[in-house]
């Protein structure tokens, strides 16, 4: 018979490093063998690696509007988690945003905001609320649509399957959340610019650590909709955008 360990069963090392749907997992699922773990980089390599590079060719050779592209990209990482035994998606998502950690967010986004638009305001004093004040319409559509057409796919893939999925693969709380933050700038190199990766490096050091501390995908997903609605509303979101259109816009 499998001894079961829960992520509460052991004091430290890698079964406290997963997702907050994580159910309880046989150790050898915990503590993967040597193939296993080259199995996992590979796959890792293959998604967040691979996927990016080819969305940049759909995106730029074949003009696919990134809001197109991500929906599908999210119905596959829901399946997957939806279908391993060894996830409850149910359990996830019942975690809620606790008072302490909306404050800390909230108090956070204040901070960084302000240190932001500062910076806007010295080096591109042109663009500060630019899409806003010229292109209202675009603006608000931007703000509606982001939090359900960017957010939520890059949330789930970004946090809660990486996390799931990979967090045996890691020693140490920081090697996952630099891992994690560095996987997700470098799947903003469809931009083509660097302060579109740097900044979303930076931004998911935060969101790497406020998921590995809170195991709350509410609490990341609120997070990343506030600075997704600074970039857009400060005058930085022509770093984010392919240039494609969408039709539906």
């Amino acid at each position: 018979m499998t001894k079961v360990f829960s992520s509460k069963d052991v004091v430290s090392g890698s079964a406290d490093l997963c997702a907050g749907g994580t159910l309880a997992q046989s150790f050898d699922v915990i503590h993967p063998s040597q193939q296993r773990r080259l199995q996992l980089w590979a796959e890792l390599g293959v998604l967040f690696v691979g996927m990016p590079l080819l969305m940049r060719i759909a995106v730029f050779d074949y003009r696919v509007p990134l809001f197109y592209a991500l929906p599908p990209v999210f119905m596959g990482f829901i399946a997957f988690l939806y279908f391993d035994r060894t996830f409850s998606l149910k359990k996830e998502l019942s975690r809620a945003v606790s008072g302490s950690t909306a404050l800390s967010i909230l108090g956070t986004f204040i901070i960084g905001s302000a240190l932001v638009g500062s910076l806007v305001a010295v080096l591109m004093p042109d663009r500060l609320f630019a899409l806003a004040a010229e292109r209202p319409g675009l603006w608000l559509k931007i703000m509606s649509l982001y939090p359900f057409t960017s957010v939520l796919p890059q949330e789930f893939a970004y946090r809660v399957f990486f996390f799931h999925r990979y967090g045996a693969l890691f020693q140490s709380r920081w090697t996952l959340i630099f891992a994690n933050a560095l996987a997700f700038g470098f799947a903003h190199i469809l931009f083509r610019n660097w302060l579109a990766v740097g900044g979303t490096f930076v931004v998911g050091l935060l969101l790497a650590w406020r998921y590995e501390r809170t195991r709350s995908f509410w609490s990341v997903y609120m997070e990343h909709v506030l600075w997704g609605w600074l970039v857009f509303t400060i005058g930085l979101g022509v770093f984010f955008f392919t240039g494609v259109k969408n039709p539906a816009w």
